[in-house]
């Protein structure tokens, strides 16, 4: 067994309380995984600051001094501790909030003492709260040494698992349990020819460091391998599903989809459609089953591509279905695909989980007797019930709603894996799709349909109403509609509903002569139904809704997009509700409503959303900002294992990297079966089994 699986518990000074703790709070069980919980920083304790030249730029410093006072502040919750703290050079009041019994056993007025903290001014004097305090004889030890300062809990700080005492349960796992060097999971040779310091070397010297410069070797040397072994799992799985699973072979497009190309298609195809059927074409040609990703931004014609993959699918005397995340979207897809093979002999159904009981029998019936071509649904299409005559196609749209079980379901509905094509308008940034989706072939597309006009955004504070509803009146009259969202927080729903219904009286008083209508999630069924069925149809001219629109309400007419305390909503989210305007030849209008009082970042958000309408760039943008586990989409598909150290914002260019020297890899070796790539099969067998959702497609 590879010591580092080793239990963490027979490390010296490590109880059953704190090793419940580390795997609660951490998911830390084994000497491995307690080595890559990396310190989040080093704070250099080389250099003895002077209380006199404290300035408020000094992030932390370290003094050296006496205590002179110490009392006690306040009762109760707000009871605190103060102290005054002098070096010769002057005095600085340290403060305590919690802990203030050991404080005060701790501190004397005749030792002299090493202070480590955060300096801030207060009432004209700087002072610093929660210092580390150590008696100074002992505190040398740790002078001219970077330290190491590692992320706990509160629940962990109580139990005095605190950053001090894994710093001494590091020593001990590396100098007592691994004397000898931690294998290496890189071969010798990616670490002769790229350079890398060995791993033992690189993990010692993270929590251990002498220097700043032997920091980044250690630390490139880590990310490298977090990000190559998910580019060479995500690769090596993708090798093995193409030259193992077999698939369909489809030997003709079929006269479906040609009768639909000259006669039925309402709009001439753009080139990027073209290109992505082609490619859809293709795969279905090879003989291995496709997995197949269409990226493309709102509007783009991706329903209409997806159409024409399934009438290849038909034309070959199969069947095929598309599931939405909901019943709006699936209604909306099933609406539109009908329109579109209306004259054609080609079946669709619809079902839901408001299909009603007589309508599900007879579709049922009707699908596992063939006589049902496409059918189109939500998770109703995942029921045990659900069962096809000759499944060859699934597509799965806005996919990120759905987690792995689900999909892999669908994927099972076939005698042969059928086809899979995924679909989805949250344009994703490159690194991502490398990582998340790295085991699809992507295709997008990336040209709007001709006609469609850029939708403007323009951002107005909210002291800017009165010439907003100047506005908003003359897109009126104009014979237009107009969008207003609210945001809905689960945290805060009451208040956001408060919002939401006060926002919609509003807009009734404001405009008096038009129809007012509100849509939520908390509404009935029916009643949400008749109010998009109202705005849809043109009798409401105002639409007060939260993101429950966010997809599957299509209404070329609707000009305006109003979105309330924009500032709540991701770059991604406020795209997303962009693009239910500009569907129409008129021009189209996103305002982002906003307090005057803004933070640095929620500013940039907003320009780049008046500055682009492009999804990918826009993407790229929301990655930077928030960082890749609050994209949309990213958290259900999730990454193959966890990163500890490396960043897919930050470290974009070494997801690039690593992703061709992993293609180099397995080019000379596929199933890495050579000696010297033994270490790295065998490490990419350990994440594999650690993780949950190592294929986004199983």
């Amino acid at each position: 067994m590879d010591i580092l699986q080793t239990d963490i518990k027979h490390i010296t000074g490590l109880g059953p309380k704190w090793r419940t703790l580390f795997m609660e709070d951490m998911d830390i069980s084994t000497f491995d995984d307690l080595l890559q919980l990396y310190p989040y920083r080093y704070v250099d304790r080389s250099r003895i600051y002077q209380i006199r030249d404290i300035t408020n730029d000094m992030p932390y410093v370290q003094l050296c001094g006496r205590f002179i006072s110490l009392q006690t502040i306040g009762t109760g919750r707000q009871q605190r501790m103060s102290a005054m703290f002098t070096d010769g050079t002057g005095q600085i009041e340290i403060v305590w909030f919690k802990g203030l019994n050991y404080v005060q056993q701790q501190v004397n007025y005749n030792d002299e003492f090493m202070l480590f903290g955060k300096p801030s001014a207060f009432n004209g004097r700087y002072n610093i709260v929660h210092p580390e305090l150590e008696r100074a004889d002992r505190a040398q030890i740790a002078a001219g040494t970077l330290q190491p300062v590692y992320n706990t809990s509160e629940k962990m700080k109580k139990a005095g698992l605190n950053s001090k005492a894994i710093q001494k349960l590091m020593n001990q796992l590396f100098n007592v349990q691994l004397q000898a060097s931690v294998n290496d999971t890189l071969s010798y040779r990616i670490l002769q020819e790229y350079h890398l310091v060995n791993r033992s070397t690189a993990l010692r010297i993270l929590h251990f460091p002498k220097d700043h410069r032997e920091i980044e070797k250690a630390v490139f040397r880590m990310k490298f391998e977090e990000l190559f072994f998910i580019q060479l799992g995500i690769l090596r799985n993708r090798n093995i599903n193409k030259h193992k699973q077999g698939g369909i072979q489809f030997s003709q497009a079929g006269s479906l989809l040609s009768d639909f190309y000259a006669h039925h298609i309402p709009f001439e195809p753009t080139n990027a459609q073209k290109r992505v059927v082609h490619e859809i074409w293709n795969d279905m040609c090879s003989g291995h089953q496709m997995n197949r990703l269409i990226q493309g931004d709102v509007g783009s014609g991706k329903t209409l591509v997806a159409l024409m993959a399934m009438l290849i699918a038909v034309g070959n005397k199969l069947q095929a279905c598309m599931m939405a995340p909901t019943e709006i979207l699936a209604t909306q897809h099933y609406e539109g695909l009908s329109s579109f093979v209306k004259d054609m002999p080609v079946r669709i159904e619809l079902l839901t989980g408001s299909t009603k009981k007589k309508d599900r029998t007879r579709i049922l019936a009707d699908l596992a007797n063939g006589e049902i071509d496409i059918l189109v649904g939500t998770h109703a299409l995942l029921e045990d019930t659900v069962v096809y005559a000759h499944l060859g196609l699934a597509i799965v749209d806005e996919q990120h709603r759905f987690g792995v079980q689900q999909r892999a379901k669908l994927w099972s509905k076939g005698i042969v894996p059928p086809h899979i094509l995924v679909m989805t308008a949250t344009p994703i940034p490159r690194t991502l799709a490398m990582t998340v989706y790295g085991d699809l072939d992507v295709s997008i597309i990336d040209e709007l349909p001709p006609g469609r006009k850029p939708v403007r955004t323009e951002h107005y504070f909210h002291n800017k109403r009165n010439n907003l509803n100047a506005f908003l009146r003359q897109q009126l009259q104009l014979g237009r509609q107009i969008y207003v969202v609210y945001p809905l927080i689960e945290e805060s729903e009451s208040l956001d509903y408060k919002n939401l219904t006060e926002g919609f009286e509003y807009m009734k008083d404001a405009f008096k002569e038009y129809n007012v209508c509100m849509v939520h999630g908390k509404m009935k069924p029916d009643e949400k139904d008749a109010a998009m069925q109202s705005f849809a149809s043109g009798q409401s001219h105002i639409m007060v809704a939260t993101t429950v629109i966010e997809v599957g309400v299509n209404v070329p007419n609707a000009s305006v997009m109003i979105i309330e305390s924009a500032e709540r909503f991701g770059l991604s989210q406020l795209h997303q509700l962009r693009g239910r305007v500009g569907r129409g030849a008129d021009q189209s209008y996103c305002i982002l409503m906003t307090s005057v009082e803004l933070a640095n970042d929620t500013r940039q958000r907003m320009q780049i959303m008046v500055d682009t309408t492009d999804g990918f760039r826009i993407a790229e943008a929301d990655l930077q900002l928030r960082g890749p586990g609050n994209i949309d989409g990213t958290q259900q598909s999730g990454l193959p294992f966890a990163l500890h150290i490396a960043d897919l914002a930050k470290d974009a260019k070494l997801v690039q990297y690593t992703r061709e020297i992993a293609e180099k890899v397995l080019a000379d070796d596929p199933y890495l079966q050579s000696p010297d790539n033994q270490g790295m099969a065998q490490r990419l067998n350990q994440l594999k089994n650690s993780s949950i959702n190592w294929s986004v497609i199983s």
